[in-house]
């Protein structure tokens, strides 16, 4: 939770640090926002499977450890950043050497008995939701009362923490495959067989969708929350608001989702959380007041909590454990690039059409993963996959 906290330190403030470095109009500052949030995420979408297999080789906490503290230097150098541009160049080796959650998930995944794993990956979505709840609430009042810069040496020092957390408390008992093992002897081309299969292309599809919808709205967030209020006086503060409160119901939802998953089953769950997202962003469009939008993403929260989970649940089902680190970066992968697509997506709809514009977009995404997730449902009914 501490590194997700230091990750989103920067959301509800990074368009008007933006605005210091140069960059003037709120076309511009929401644009740079989408560049530079799509940039990480882009690469992660290249580095996630390549991570993921070096840890069912050599281990996962390793890669979390690598995560950690590669952010520790790129956020820390943020403080220093004097033009978009390096904010950019930073995100980008970010992108490429991050990517804790996903390591934190596969370790969870291979240590947990199956009748658990539901609840475990929810408690593991709730870490991560807490943090990005407490990340914008804390990084707007921060950034108000000490500065941008000051706020990201904050956040590094939060990651160095994390990192030294990991060093000494967690503990994994790795035992490396065997080089005449079936799964190691098969390598990403026997997963890539396993995740062609119709629900774990469904997963990929959820995750995906899922990344993009809150990654879209995020660069433009704290500017609409702006408009909505008429002064850019609070705005970091009522951005960071706006932000946490989705984290903060995701968190509470993600254990009770993940939970009754367990005892009913995920699909139910993940079809039913699909649908709850996207009548959620509908009225999104429509807000007047900043606490308008911020009673309708705390709804969304709560469907989002039970989405991701579920469908990890749901891939930990149908993945051997000896493949699940892959599984997990390439699922990464598939959500970064929702990352990467969101954000560029949605800074261009709300530069081109309006702030609104990207609400009713999202909105139709997740409908349509709906859609396609009944369909599914209706056609294909896999043991284990429930």
């Amino acid at each position: 939770m501490l590194a997700i906290v230091a990750f989103s330190l920067r959301v509800p403030y990074l368009p008007f640090f933006l605005g210091d470095l140069g960059v003037t109009t709120t076309g511009g500052q929401a644009l740079w926002s989408g560049i530079v949030n799509a940039a990480g995420a882009g690469v992660m979408a290249i580095s996630a499977p390549f991570w993921g297999a070096i840890s069912d080789r050599r281990g996962r906490k390793p890669m979390l450890l690598r995560a950690q503290f590669a952010a520790t230097f790129t956020i820390g150098l943020m403080a220093f950043a004097t033009a978009a541009w390096h904010l950019l160049a930073l995100r980008l080796v970010e992108g490429a050497l991050a990517g804790t959650v996903t390591a934190a998930t596969a370790i969870v995944a291979v240590t947990t008995p199956k009748e658990r794993v539901g609840f475990s990956l929810g408690m593991i979505q709730t870490a991560v939701f807490s943090g990005a709840a407490l990340g914008p609430l804390v990084g707007g009042l921060l950034a108000e009362r000490i500065g941008y810069r000051q706020t990201f040496v904050v956040s590094s020092v939060m990651m160095l923490a994390a990192g030294l957390i990991t060093v000494f408390l967690v503990q994994e008992r790795f035992t490396p495959p065997k080089p005449r093992d079936d799964a190691a002897r098969g390598g990403l081309r026997g997963t890539w067989q396993v995740l062609m299969t119709p629900v774990l292309l469904a997963m990929t599809a959820t995750l995906l969708a899922v990344r993009l919808a809150s990654s879209a709205v995020q660069p433009i967030i704290p500017l609409f929350v702006a408009e909505l209020a008429g002064s850019l006086e609070r705005a970091a503060a009522l951005a960071g608001v706006t932000l946490g409160v989705l984290g903060l119901t995701s968190a509470v939802s993600s254990v009770y989702f993940g939970r009754l998953g367990d005892r009913r089953g995920h699909r139910p769950i993940l079809v039913g959380c699909a649908l709850a997202a996207g009548l959620c962003y509908l009225p999104m469009a429509l807000a007047q007041h900043p606490w308008q939008l911020i009673a309708l993403q705390a709804l969304f929260g709560v469907a989002a909590g039970g989405m991701i989970p579920a469908a990890n649940a749901i891939v930990a089902n149908v993945t051997a454990p000896e493949r699940r680190g892959v599984v997990y970066g390439l699922l990464a992968a598939a959500a970064s690039l929702g990352g990467f697509i969101g954000p560029l997506a949605g800074a261009g709809l709300a530069a081109g059409l309006g702030f609104r514009a990207t609400f009713v977009a999202t909105a139709l995404v997740l409908l349509a993963l709906t859609a396609m997730l009944l369909r599914l449902g209706r056609r294909q009914s896999s043991p284990g996959t429930t």
